[in-house]
């Protein structure tokens, strides 16, 4: 309900007409129970958990009744659901939230058709038991309330609530596992002068009357922070869902936590001046409408929390989610850069725009399109890749409107070109085949992955031939579309054909003539020469190209002599490229531009370890993690370098600080294995090794992913980081999208 302590925010005038109702309805002998609630609400609640219990299904041991997700409550025992009071209770005081709320994913995650019948076919498959996995996150109130049980009697009247307001505001502690790492309690809105509960629907004029106590009822500090977001936002599939080994499924707080939005890594290529968290781009300040306490000079943190999900809000016809929605996808998330041209296979023209180019009738063209993830703290597409869909469209045209190439198109029954250069996965299954409704409890591997971190770049390319007939101008664009769905799964889900919202996130036009094209003065939406060349050296790094990344860098260099991140990427590439010396010298040069620059001593760091210098390693990582205590890569490194040190007290702790931050690095797996060992510990050794064991890449696997490729040359073009998109190929490939 209420993202701050809202007893600053009420007026002057709203306390005095709140002290005088008090006065006139007896409020100086205020009772510390409300008349609605129990006499014994412990004794309650255990009358309640217990006739739960009788007849609910254990089915992943006694003391676990919300596994597979980590959800749990504060006594172990079930909640009562009527214990949970309806978002209309909370819109007494809190119009403006409640009205945000409704028209939000959270509103809405369980009772939207497509999900129900996604997490049906989960039932219908294994059982209702393997739900939990999902609804400790959909639908909190059902799993905590002993719900999700073939033989549970349970009302579920609060399906269409989804993630309501007394949900979140009864959370009283969580990790960083994800699935559902939450503690949540029996809700209450207020609390008597000993601090203890009062639960049931207090009168607001009580609530009025007391906002101090209100606020320790339903507010705690870490609710401000990205952890609290990140116990849903993060999950895993583990063995006991797919019967098969852990697999993670979505990571978006870890994509945040190591981006620089978090301010918590020294290694991403850009840097932010400001710690920028969930809540700082999904709960922005937003004009309060109605009777809203909550309201500081007239707005509130939104609670729509806007991301992508075009789709509730165009089904449920919530207009102004809608618009906001699409406002927030087109607000400088992305850069699309027409970077390069290469003619007749010689040498690239780069940057377009910049640079002076020449075309003629007859010419073979690449073009290269760098997309850069500028506008976001976790990667492109976040989450559920699979079956969100965004994909470049590039459409090449002379004048006369001959269409030279056309890649990323939508057939007319909606499905996307298969060949398009699209952000996504592919999850496969055990026959090879794919899992296009999301039945992630059959995955076996993720065939590719094809996503754009943040603050990172990649480079699409396309090639087309202008014809000897062909009317100048060229013209090209280049854009990013999004829609919540492929069109596979919609119609899946909905059971119809649904056309969904098509949004243009971002796009680059660029005109040439046939002869000489000089120099142009850039446009507002073109990066700085100097950023458009880092942008290419990056996407070449990530495609493995490390030369051509090495040469991209050393021009960003030449134009920024005094840019110390120019020396320090032109070392990574050249450390990837194991020219360990060329490394060196740049690490070296970037570090008298920016002195104990964490970044530069970093990938010293690891040059220093691969060249036998233990010592001067472990000193520049602890340079590091002084600046940086929360980077988990390097925790890791230095735990590593103790590690080959055989010094396992301090590479124990540096892994037992690396799992603080995400429970599940494998690297700590594997090393506290042989740590523990080493130090004697048998019993913390052997959970490390089964952890590992679980967890580590299944090498059986890829006969599934190679055996799904073989049949989809569409798709395994799409897989290989470096590809051409033709013209021919493109044409060849208007099929439906693969699913068997």
């Amino acid at each position: 309900m209420l993202p701050q302590p809202f007893w600053s925010r009420i007026s002057r005038a709203a306390l005095a007409v709140s002290a005088v109702a008090a006065s006139v309805i007896g409020f100086a002998t205020w009772r510390t129970r409300p008349a609605r609630a129990a006499a014994d609400p412990v004794a309650e609640a255990k009358v309640y958990s217990k006739n739960v219990a009788e007849h609910y299904s254990y089915r992943f041991g006694a003391d676990q009744p919300f596994l597979p997700s980590y959800t749990t409550t504060d006594t172990g025992q079930f909640i009562d659901p009527t214990k949970f009071l309806p978002a209309s209770y909370c819109a007494h005081c809190h119009q403006g939230a409640e009205n945000q709320w409704r028209q939000s994913a959270h509103a809405n995650a369980f009772r939207t058709p497509w999900y129900v019948k996604n997490v049906n076919m989960l039932r219908d498959a294994k059982g209702v038991e393997y739900t939990r996995h999902c609804e400790g996150c959909h639908n909190p109130i059902a799993l905590v309330s002993g719900a999700l049980d073939k033989k549970s009697t349970v009302n579920r009247h609060f399906d269409d609530d989804g993630v309501t307001c007394s949900v979140c505001h009864s959370i009283q502690k969580v990790d960083s596992r994800g699935t559902g790492s939450y503690v949540i309690a029996q809700p209450a809105v207020l609390v008597d002068a000993d601090d203890k509960p009062i639960y049931g629907e207090v009168p607001d004029q009580e609530i009025l009357a007391h906002l101090d106590r209100h606020s320790k009822a339903v507010m705690k500090d870490f609710y401000r922070t990205s952890d609290f977001c990140g116990v849903c936002h993060k999950a895993a599939l583990p063995k006991m869902l797919n019967d098969y080994k852990w697999q993670r499924a979505i990571f978006l707080s870890d994509e945040w936590q190591q981006s620089s939005y978090a301010k918590q890594s020294p290694l991403p290529f850009y840097t932010k001046p400001t710690v920028s968290t969930c809540q700082t781009c999904h709960m922005p300040p937003e004009a309060a409408v109605g009777k809203e306490y909550g309201a500081k000079l007239g707005k509130l943190a939104s609670h729509r929390w806007i991301g992508a999900n075009t789709v509730i809000a165009k089904y449920y016809g919530y207009d102004t989610q809608l618009e906001k929605t699409i406002a927030f996808l087109r607000n400088s998330v992305l850069n699309v850069d027409l970077f390069a041209i290469q003619r007749n296979g010689g040498k690239l023209v780069a940057p377009l725009g910049s640079a002076p180019v020449e075309i003629a009738p007859g010419d073979d063209l690449v073009v290269s399109v760098v997309i850069q993830n500028k506008g976001t703290g976790h990667n492109l597409i976040p989450e559920q890749r699979d079956f969100y869909e965004s994909w470049v469209e590039f459409e090449a045209k002379d004048a006369a409107g001959h269409t030279l190439l056309h890649s990323g198109a939508l057939h007319p029954d909606g499905e996307l070109d298969p060949s398009a250069h699209s952000f996504t996965n592919r999850l496969v299954n055990s026959t090879g085949t794919l899992n296009d409704h999301h039945e992630v409890w059959d995955t076996r591997i993720v065939a590719f992955n094809n996503t754009v971190a943040s603050g990172r770049s990649q480079i699409v390319r396309y090639e087309f031939q202008v014809p000897a007939s062909a009317k100048g101008p060229i013209t090209m664009t280049a854009k990013v579309n999004y829609r919540r769905f492929n069109q596979e799964f919609i119609d899946f889900g909905l059971g119809k054909h649904y056309p969904m919202p098509v949004v243009d996130m971002a796009s680059r036009t660029r005109t040439l003539v046939l002869g000489n094209n000089p120099p142009e003065p850039a446009k507002p939406e073109d990066n700085p020469d100097w950023m458009r060349w880092n942008n290419y050296g990056i996407g070449l790094l990530d495609a493995q190209q490390y030369a051509e990344s090495a040469q991209a860098f050393e021009r960003v260099a030449q134009m920024r002599p005094d840019y110390a991140d120019a020396y320090t990427n032109i070392a990574i590439a050249d450390f990837s490229w194991q020219r360990y010396q060329d490394s060196r010298t740049n690490l070296e040069h970037a570090l008298q531009l920016a002195p104990d620059n964490a970044r530069a001593l970093y990938y010293l760091a690891l040059v220093e370890r691969v060249q036998g210098h233990l010592d001067d390693a472990v000193a520049a990582l602890r340079k590091v993690v002084a600046q940086y205590p929360r980077s988990r890569d390097a925790h890791r490194e230095l735990g590593f370098s103790f590690f080959q040190q055989h010094n396992y007290d301090d590479a124990r702790t540096e892994y037992q600080t690396v799992q603080s931050i995400d429970p599940d690095d494998l690297a700590a797996h594997y090393i506290l294995s042989i740590v523990y060992r080493r130090l004697g510990m048998k019993d913390q050794s052997a959970r490390e090794a089964a952890a590992f064991a679980d967890q580590k890449d299944d090498p059986a696997a890829n006969t599934y992913a190679l055996d799904y490729l073989q049949k989809h040359p569409d798709i395994t073009a799409e897989s290989v980081p470096w590809h051409i998109h033709r013209q021919s190929e493109i044409e060849t490939r208007k099929t439906p999208r693969p699913g068997t």
